[in-house]
């Protein structure tokens, strides 16, 4: 038997007026999902502990099989694992988000955010523009490590675990109440937009109608984190698919493969079918047992607000991802189950993540239902089936 887990970050939402009071899950034309689900298992499922911020560190944590409240030691450091960074354990890692910012005649405590994404900036750029910034600020104490997009790294040697606001909770709102205490940092977030707002690629992104990539954002601080080896939990060897460091960094820390599948950026125009494709070979021919495909561009969608994307993002999971990834595993002759699910919500009303419990769907070749149901957030409520602690799933699908 095979496994495949297809996680659609940020996929559940709430009704909205202007569908019809349906989500977007329940709008988008999703034909591959609409078929498994009359031959699934849909049911509620709770992936955020009570108390805990609703991020997809703790989301993809206990999706993926490890109780948050148990393993969780903060997102960056598992971001940090990604992209190669020695950490020590006096190490605290932030991540540094270039973010967009008003640029205002104004001082830096009374810009407004704007894009937590700096319009999904390319990697190449935003490489750029971190050298720019970190020849003047780092030092001994404060490193910085070039992540992916507008996701990157700072290591404070022998650091402060600090609880700051994450860029997305705070779109369109004037900074000033959300900024870090801590004077240096604060010091050095204002540094990077003095630094950046007049560099020349953002000069030139302006000019294109692009937002300008023009402040650090710090957030997200964790130290070292110490997973337990996925094979050795579950006995399967299994390999992670996914765009973002957070997803290759909790590999990492699992002892689990990660394929690079190239094009794959996080974004709405991934590589959806590379990705599905990646998943079908590793399983029905490099030996693995267990794949987990990471799409994240439903929950940048629903970051941006945009319902027209968000469904854009389910439909392209839908039909670029999920039955490639079928039809394949069918070709194939193995049997499989295949879980699909989002890791929390990301609603487009609030365009920040919220922890209540989300759809899931399971289907076994093996054993086909005959059901009558979609695979939507109303749906998988109604049908009454609801567990409590999303890191029991893998046991569940692994069953």
């Amino acid at each position: 038997m095979k496994y495949v887990v297809v996680l659609g970050d940020g996929m559940a939402d709430y009704p909205i007026d202007e569908l019809n009071g349906k989500t977007p899950l329940e709008a988008a034309s999703t034909p591959m999902m609409d078929e498994l689900a009359k031959m699934s298992e849909i049911g509620m499922v709770k992936t955020i502990p009570d108390g805990m911020s609703p991020g997809s560190d703790t989301a993809n944590l206990s999706v993926l099989g490890y109780d948050p409240r148990k393993y969780y030691t903060g997102r960056s450091p598992l971001e940090a694992l990604s992209i190669g960074v020695d950490m020590k354990d006096t190490d605290v890692v932030y991540r540094c988000n270039i973010v967009t910012l008003t640029e205002e005649d104004l001082p830096y405590e009374e810009q407004k955010i704007i894009d937590h994404s700096s319009d999904e900036i390319s990697t190449e750029e935003a490489r750029i523009l971190m050298e720019a910034v970190c020849r003047e600020l780092e030092n001994e104490t404060y490193q910085f490590y070039v992540g992916t997009s507008y996701r990157h790294c700072m290591v404070w040697k022998e650091g402060q675990v600090l609880d700051l606001v994450p860029p997305h909770d705070v779109l369109t709102q004037v900074i000033g109440p959300h900024l870090p205490q801590d004077e240096i940092l604060l010091q050095m977030q204002k540094r990077s937009y003095e630094i950046l707002k007049n560099h020349p690629i953002n000069l030139e992104r302006k000019a294109k109608g692009l937002n300008p990539a023009n402040s650090f954002w710090f957030w997200g601080a964790g130290t070292r984190p110490a997973l337990d080896s996925f094979e050795k939990l579950y006995h399967k060897k299994g390999v992670m698919i996914s765009a973002v460091d957070l997803l290759k960094g909790i590999a990492v820390g699992a002892e689990m493969d990660r394929k690079i599948v190239e094009g794959a950026n996080g974004g709405l125009n991934t590589n959806y079918e590379g990705k599905a494709q990646a998943a079908v070979d590793a399983l029905t021919k490099e030996g693995y047992d267990f794949a987990y495909i990471h799409v994240e561009a439903p929950d940048e969608m629903g970051h941006q607000g945009s319902i027209e994307r968000k469904i854009q993002a389910i439909e392209n999971l839908d039909q670029r991802v999920i039955k490639i990834v079928k039809e394949g595993l069918d070709a194939s002759n193995e049997a499989y189950k295949m879980l699909i699910m989002p890791d929390h919500p990301t609603p487009i009303s609030l365009r920040t993540h919220v922890s209540d419990p989300v759809p899931y769907m399971i289907y076994d070749s093996t054993a086909p239902r005959n059901e009558t149901w979609h695979y939507n957030e109303r749906e998988a409520q109604e049908n009454g089936i609801r567990k409590e602690h999303g890191w029991d799933m893998i046991s569940y699908l692994l069953s």
